[in-house]
């Protein structure tokens, strides 16, 4: 896939899971972190030479009162996800449950000054950043009418495998999730990606749906 560049993953997490890193050349592990600081993760990813890093978190924040286009697209495709507030709701939430986002946020700002967050219709040719969605993959490659909560350890360890990714060194979902992210970054060098939203509420990349819609 994609001529074995190198591409990443990073799985967001809160400031007590971290975050977690996968760095694929073809379908080869090459790096994989956890409890990694967005420094050093771009660190990683620059020693690496990756060309396209897929983040699993927003890569906007809801603007006014309507939801992100990106969400609302993909649950018309019955495909449901956290729903992203405004930043100013996220500051003013006392539950702490945003945290992870916030982490998203600075992920975001560390990298795209030298990944650029993606646009679709532009042409891919020098190196770059997305969000995507482990579940939404998960559906795309997997099929949504077997993708199970209860089983997405096991299915999502099965697609990697069958996409040629030796998954025995990713220890926990985290790096699961962050390998798929990784994974997702091929189908986007190979064109074989839809992008949900539209550029003021950012955009979501999914593999193109292999079984049905």
């Amino acid at each position: 896939m994609s001529s074995g560049r190198a591409v990443a993953g990073i799985d967001i997490g809160g400031d007590r899971k971290g975050n977690h890193l996968v760095i694929l050349r073809g379908t080869r592990i090459v790096c994989n972190r956890s409890q990694d600081t967005p420094e050093h993760m771009l660190e990683q990813c620059l020693q690496f030479e990756v060309a396209a890093v897929g983040i699993d978190a927003p890569c906007r924040w809801r603007i006014g009162e309507a939801g992100r286009e990106a969400e609302r697209a993909l649950a018309r495709q019955r495909i449901f996800s956290f729903a992203t507030p405004t930043r100013e709701l996220a500051m003013a939430s006392k539950s702490g449950f945003y945290g992870w986002m916030f982490n998203g946020e600075r992920v975001y700002d560390t990298f795209s000054p030298h990944f650029p967050v993606f646009k679709n219709g532009e042409e891919i040719g020098g190196r770059l950043c997305f969000e995507t969605f482990p579940h939404a993959t998960t559906c795309a490659l997997f099929g949504k009418e077997v993708e199970s909560a209860k089983k997405k350890g096991t299915q999502r360890r099965e697609i990697l495998q069958r996409e040629g990714v030796e998954a025995t060194s990713l220890r926990s979902i985290d790096d699961v999730d962050a390998a798929l992210c990784a994974l997702t970054a091929n189908y986007l060098l190979d064109g074989k990606v839809d992008a949900y939203g539209d550029e003021p509420g950012g955009l979501i990349v999914v593999p193109r749906f292999l079984r049905s819609k």
